[in-house]
């Protein structure tokens, strides 16, 4: 069996969670494979909401098994807090989450070096959620990280301590003011403390060598499904740098951020909205500073889920696709929140960028940073509500042309399309 990937294909916050809800029936396994507490994977089903920061989508089924992998990073307050939720939801982690023994922590101290790193950077501020996601990466390549695995290990404490000192040292050289020294609002030594309590909630919760796990499930035939977070132009290599995480957001994280190698990887799910969204600082070359943005932004309740600021809201951005489908081996195309657009007249498609006086179909190292002239085609609307269609054939012949036009600009078909935030409103086609 291979192992199939769901991951975004702009700037994040494209539908994952929704979609890897939707199709976690058909597999046995749900993994995570990287980033941490930054993300917010938001699902809705019978009148409920909830939002999935570190747990993956596919929680809310029973007898599924959900993996947090290697390459993610974990921050036992805010997972304490999740699991919390999701018991209160009925559902019951300690039976069917794991967590791998290599996965690293986030620790108090991290947060405040990400609150003074980014306050020092005045203007140049790149966006950050400041839940210490950068400082636990940077820890991590530096090679004194503290892992999930170490929490077994008799002299843990010693070695937090330590790590903490070190980070200290780091913080107080900013010579920061008093507010950048507290964590959500609260003094450090008492989030410290809670952030001990998450350590004793989630012991519960199985600790693993996920890498083992999963190609011993491999071998055995089982389904599995390698849930990403954030989406590709903010992935650290490929992303629209410095304005990126601090991960590998694209299929080949899957590889070092679940252990299996190349050959390993299956069919890869693409997920992107019909229009475009970004949070934080950086290029966003179809952004509309305009009433339209403004209501892209109110239409599709566009704040973000982790940290509920508005999000810049644009039209449809060809090229960024393009590069997004080479970068991750697309096989099949999810549009989400195209119902967000049914009551606008006409759509803007971004089919190229030109820069100067030339044109380029990529956003490569130059274009971006460079100023960006968008060429936008304008498209015709629906003007009609997609949110109770059921069917390809029911949905009106102007959106399935617009979602034609996408296919062949992208040279590969749309197996998904949501037309709604619930469960049920998804239509698969070709799955």
């Amino acid at each position: 069996m291979k192992v199939d990937v769901l991951l975004g294909l702009q700037w994040g916050d494209e539908g994952k969670g929704k979609i890897t809800d939707v199709l976690t029936p058909e597999y046995d396994i749900i993994a995570r494979f990287q980033g941490g507490p930054n993300a917010g994977h938001t699902l809705e089903f019978n009148g409920i909401k909830h939002v999935l920061h570190t747990i993956p989508s596919g929680i809310f089924h029973p007898d599924k098994v959900n993996v947090i992998g290697n390459g993610v990073i974990i921050d036992p307050r805010i997972l304490a807090r999740e699991i919390a939720g999701l018991r209160e939801r009925g559902a019951k982690p300690e039976k069917n989450l794991f967590i791998s023994k290599r996965a690293h922590l986030i620790l108090p101290s991290h947060r405040l070096i990400d609150n003074v790193f980014e306050d020092s950077k005045g203007n140049s501020k790149i966006g950050s959620t400041l839940k210490g996601i950068g400082p636990a990466y940077t820890d991590k390549v530096a090679r004194h990280g503290l892992r999930v695995g170490d929490l077994m290990l008799a002299d843990f404490r010693e070695r937090y301590e330590q790590l903490k000192k070190e980070h200290f040292r780091i913080v107080n050289s900013y010579q920061p003011d008093k507010e950048l020294l507290k964590i959500e609002g609260l003094l450090f030594e008492d989030y410290e403390k809670l952030w001990f309590d998450g350590l004793d909630y989630i012991s519960d919760i199985e600790l693993i060598d996920s890498e083992i796990f999963i190609n011993k499930s491999i071998r055995e035939g089982k389904r599995i499904l390698a849930e990403g977070a954030q989406g590709t132009m903010l992935d650290i290599d490929f992303g629209t740098y410095p304005y990126v995480t601090s991960s590998n957001t694209i299929s080949a994280g899957v590889c070092s951020g679940l252990g299996i190698s190349p050959d390993k990887i299956g069919k890869v799910f693409g997920v992107f909205k019909a229009y475009c969204t970004r949070v934080g600082s950086g290029p966003f070359p179809t952004e509309l500073l305009d009433k339209t943005g403004d209501r892209l932004r109110e239409n599709g309740k566009e704040f973000g889920s982790t940290t509920g600021r508005p999000r810049r809201c644009g039209w449809i951005d060809i090229p960024a696709l393009h590069y997004a489908v080479m970068l991750n081996g697309v096989t099949d195309l999810v549009m989400m929140k195209a119902d967000v657009m049914d009551d606008f007249k006409q759509i803007g498609v971004c089919t190229k960028y030109r820069v100067g006086d030339k044109e380029f179909d990529f956003p490569g190292y130059e274009t971006l940073s460079q100023e960006i002239e968008p060429i936008i085609l304008d498209i015709p609307g629906w003007e009609t509500s997609l949110q109770n269609i059921n069917g390809w054939d029911a949905l009106p012949e102007k959106f399935r042309d617009y979602v034609r036009f996408v296919e062949k600009s992208l040279n590969l078909p749309i197996s998904v399309i949501s037309v709604g935030p619930m469960r049920n409103q998804t239509i698969v086609r070709l799955v």
